[in-house]
Formats: C-alpha cells, sequence, structure tokens
C-alpha cells in the first residue's frame, strides 16, 4: 500500500488590511497558486488573521504560504513578484486576448494538419490500390503474352 501524501502548502497573493492587535495580521485572500503557471482569483475575498512578528502596512500585496491548516509558513512582500510578471509578460504583449489569439490560432493550424493527414493517408491509399492494379494487370499482360508465345497444343 502506498503511503498518503499529505496536502501540500499553498500560495497566495493576499492584501493586508488595517493591522488590529499588535502581532497579529490580517489578510485579504486574493488569488491562490494551483500549478506552477497557473493561479486562480479568490471570488470570495476570504480574511485570514495570521500570528505574525512582521508590521506591514495597510494595502500592501504578499505572498503567503499557509499550510492546510491555515498555519503561516512564509510571507513575503509581492513587489518584486509582480513586476516580473509585468516584465515577463506584459512588455512583450502577452495578454490574455494575445494567449486566446494564439491558442485559437493553434487550434486552426493542428485541425489543418489533421485534414492534411487525412487527405495524404486517402491519397497514399489510393496510390497503393493503383499499384496493386498496374501490379495485376502487367501479371496479366505477361501471362497473355506467354500465352502468345507458347506453342499450341
Amino acid at each position: 500500500m502506498g503511503a498518503i501524501s499529505a496536502p501540500k502548502p499553498m500560495l497566495y497573493l493576499a492584501q493586508v488590511q488595517k493591522q488590529k492587535l499588535p502581532g497579529q495580521l490580517e489578510l485579504t485572500l486574493l488569488a491562490y497558486q494551483q500549478s506552477s503557471y497557473r493561479w486562480e482569483v479568490d471570488e470570495q475575498g476570504k480574511i485570514v488573521s495570521i500570528a505574525s512578528e512582521t508590521s506591514l502596512q495597510e494595502g500592501v500585496l504578499v505572498l503567503i504560504e499557509l499550510c492546510p491548516q491555515g498555519e503561516m509558513l512564509s510571507i513575503q512582500d509581492a513587489t518584486t513578484w509582480v513586476l516580473d510578471l509585468v516584465k515577463t509578460y506584459l512588455t512583450s504583449g502577452v495578454t490574455p486576448a494575445f494567449l486566446k489569439a494564439e491558442a485559437e490560432r493553434s487550434e486552426q493550424w493542428r485541425q489543418s494538419l489533421t485534414l492534411q493527414n487525412q487527405d495524404l493517408s486517402r491519397r497514399s491509399l489510393e496510390v497503393e490500390a493503383r499499384r496493386e492494379q498496374i501490379q495485376a494487370l502487367e501479371e496479366s499482360f505477361k501471362r497473355d503474352k506467354e500465352n502468345e508465345n507458347s506453342p499450341e497444343a
């Protein structure tokens, strides 16, 4: 039997709320990471309160890693992360609309290649059938020639 793996910590993009108690941070969870390159917006905007020695200004964006029980594993300012996203995607024109257009174009290419492949397969079968017909005619021609050249009994 395989061991059951423990739930993995989740990375969230969060916004710091007004600090009500010393040593406690209130954060609004804005988005969470589903996989390396996929994030989901947290529509609920759940507010979590975590124990933290860190004092952050209200409104600051942070990346926070929470274990499944809700305990904070790490927290860091999200400024560098957001700037990296802007540099990587937005300065080169990679927008959601661009990605959607590229996905549609890719799908059209895939469909076109599928049709071309089907056409080539059909043509290949036709060529093979004609080759077999030619071979059959050649054999028939050889037999007819042999019959013509053979002495009649």
